[in-house]
């Protein structure tokens, strides 16, 4: 991709695609192409074969997608399928017929099987049963790697998978409810400082272990693939280390600055035991990550403060528990 290339970042709202946003600014390039969901519904068929037959779109970056913890995939599981089946499915089929030159779908370390052996290599996928929790979504995801390769193959279509690891940082959502389990710690210590609650309770043991990377250093894997790399295989992306979710929470914890102590309700599901990718052949490509995992945490609080602690402030101290 050089300065001047037509590049549409599919979900340039979310996390990813917001970092993604910025990564290609502070890189120089000027001909971004961005639609929000009132400008452009990606789930509907007819409107995305025209925005790409319009816009002569030459890269696509696909980070667009339904997300959520746990709790929401187990309660929201048919919207999780449909919407991310319709949306990669119509992304895709688009910019082939639409000639872009190459295209990076986003999958998740959470399509692995629930017991991979670690650290969880690429071939790994459809090895195994799937976690619970997320099969949904991990289905819908599945078959856009499926698609993207079946593309490739039949039409030459230059599309490429990552896998990224659990990913935070600036932009994230931070429901305690429905986000994924980092933002959501921030939220609820955050809350439980403010209530003066003596108590945070995290579901599940606590002694999953997760590699996270911030969103900045995912949003700089991802042009470094669009330069680097052209195979058909997945590819994972991630520090290449995990922490405990306890651990996590003891850190989280400090960060906030919140002097209670943490509880596990036990009732709850832990999800996959370990989530640790081989990252080699991303290595190999000569990228690393640059921020720490402190380091995440204190710009991610810091983001929070400024942008997101205002919302749904806690009803009581309760609620903060």
């Amino acid at each position: 991709m050089d300065r001047n290339s037509r590049i549409f970042v599919a979900g340039h709202r979310g996390l990813v695609g917001s970092a993604i946003l910025r990564r290609l600014t502070e890189a120089g390039h000027t001909n971004l192409v961005i639609r929000d969901r009132s400008q452009l519904d990606l789930t509907d068929q007819a409107a995305v074969r025209a925005f790409f037959d319009r816009e002569g779109i030459e890269h696509v970056i696909l980070a667009a997608a339904k997300v959520g913890g746990i709790l929401a995939n187990d309660r929201f599981g048919g919207d999780f399928i449909r919407d991310n089946l319709l949306i990669q499915t119509n992304v895709i089929d688009a910019a082939w017929r639409g000639g872009v030159k190459k295209l990076l779908f986003l999958g998740s370390s959470c399509l692995y099987p629930k017991h991979a052996e670690q650290p969880i290599k690429e071939g790994a996928l459809l090895s195994g049963p799937m976690e619970p929790s997320n099969k949904p979504y991990a289905v819908a995801k599945i078959a856009g790697i499926t698609m993207c390769q079946a593309y490739r193959r039949q039409y030459g279509f230059n599309a490429i998978c990552a896998m990224p690891s659990n990913l935070y940082g600036p932009g994230d959502h931070f429901d305690p409810e429905t986000s994924h389990a980092l933002p959501g710690m921030i939220r609820r210590f955050h809350d439980a400082k403010l209530a003066g609650a003596p108590t945070v309770t995290l579901w599940g043991t606590g002694t999953p272990r997760r590699e996270f990377l911030y969103a900045d250093d995912m949003a700089d894997a991802c042009l470094h693939l669009m330069d680097h790399y052209d195979s058909e295989e997945i590819i994972n992306v991630g520090p290449g280390d995990d922490i405990a979710i306890a651990d996590l929470a003891a850190s989280i914890r400090d960060t906030v600055g919140y002097p209670g102590t943490l509880t596990h309700d036990l009732s709850k599901p832990d999800g996959h035991p370990r989530k640790l990718m081989d990252v080699s052949r991303l290595f190999a490509t000569g990228w690393r990550p640059r921020v720490s995992l402190e380091e995440g945490l204190r710009r991610t609080y810091g983001w929070f403060l400024e942008n997101a602690a205002s919302a749904h402030p806690p009803a009581s101290k309760q609620a903060a528990e």
